[in-house]
């Protein structure tokens, strides 16, 4: 990932209000805030041993619950349509 740096010098005549809105929009037009905020939240790629692990989890529940229903140990769900 490259960097990309936003550099604003003062002008003779410019106040403090007016660089940082200058420098605020030269970040803005960089696309560095954009950027930041994805990388902020992404995740790693699970590995194959995860996927596989979860995988054997869901099946091990969907047996149990085959199970129990067979067995009718399980609530019976009421229809909320009424």
């Amino acid at each position: 990932m490259s960097t990309v740096n936003a550099e604003v010098k003062k002008n003779n005549n410019e106040n403090a209000i007016s660089l940082i809105r200058r420098f605020t929009k030269r970040v803005q037009g960089s696309g560095v805030i954009p950027r930041v905020r994805s990388l902020r939240w992404s995740q790693r790629k699970p590995s194959d041993f995860k996927v596989k692990k979860s995988a054997l989890v869901v099946l091990a529940r969907r047996e149990e619950f085959k199970k129990l229903d067979k067995m009718g140990k399980l609530a019976k769900k009421e229809d909320k349509r009424k």
